[in-house]
């Protein structure tokens, strides 16, 4: 026969057990409910951000990944470090935004009016810009690797240090003209067109091309002392 007291010993050992999974019920049950509550103030950090230019106002926090934006207007706004990675931007109107540090690459934006954007800093890698207007744009330190500029209007665009393809920086200058209001630079100087030396080799994106292979000695065998660099006499 079982003893009661060894009964009552058991039923007091597994008490506490039954108290301890009320606890841990009611703790999980209470992080859900804060979390939950808590969804409304992450939304409102979010605006925030947004409107004032990001967390320590570094950035706009605006997101338009793979967004529809096609013929959307949005004239002098900030979209500083904004992600338009794959967004479809044709025929929409972001002349004088500032983009500056901004994602778009794949972006399309076929006939996009750019006129007057700051564009420095960003990355447009693979980007369509057919027909896109540059008129006055900024695209200083911009990377253009393997985008289609074919058929834009670049009058007074600045893309001095730019990455961008050979083929394509040397069909830009078939037709390259003005200088840009706000740095002063003629978009010719800043794609080097006319320049044997500068950019006129391509980019970092075409390392083979980058820069003509020096030679230790000129025609005559010496170097210029002056720059310490060795090349041939014309």
């Amino acid at each position: 026969m079982e003893d009661c007291s060894e009964r009552k010993h058991i039923g007091k050992i597994s008490e506490p057990k039954r108290w301890q999974k009320l606890v841990s019920t009611a703790l999980a049950a209470a992080a859900v409910i804060s979390f939950s509550s808590g969804m409304p103030s992450i939304a409102e950090l979010n605006k925030y951000e947004a409107d004032t230019r990001g967390e320590f106002g570094i950035g706009s926090a605006a997101q338009f990944g793979s967004a529809d934006l096609r013929k959307a207007v949005h004239v002098n706004e900030n979209f500083r470090r904004a992600n338009f990675t794959s967004a479809d931007m044709r025929e929409s109107d972001f002349s004088g935004c500032t983009f500056n540090g901004a994602y778009l690459e794949k972006a399309v934006a076929y006939k996009t009016n750019f006129s007057g954007a700051d564009l420095s800093d960003t990355l447009m890698d693979r980007m369509v810009l057919n027909e896109a207007n540059l008129t006055n744009a900024v695209l200083v330190r911009s990377v253009l690797t393997r985008s289609d500029l074919g058929g834009a209007t670049i009058v007074g665009a600045d893309f001095s240090d730019a990455v961008i393809d050979l083929p394509q920086k040397q069909a830009l200058c078939k037709y390259a003209s003005g200088t840009n209001p706000v740095t002063g630079v003629s978009t010719r100087a800043s794609l080097g067109c006319g320049n044997s030396r500068r950019n006129a080799y391509g980019t970092p994106s075409s390392p083979l091309l980058s820069a003509p292979p020096q030679q230790l000695l000129n025609r005559d065998g010496f170097c210029d002392e002056g720059t310490g660099l060795c090349e041939a006499s014309k």
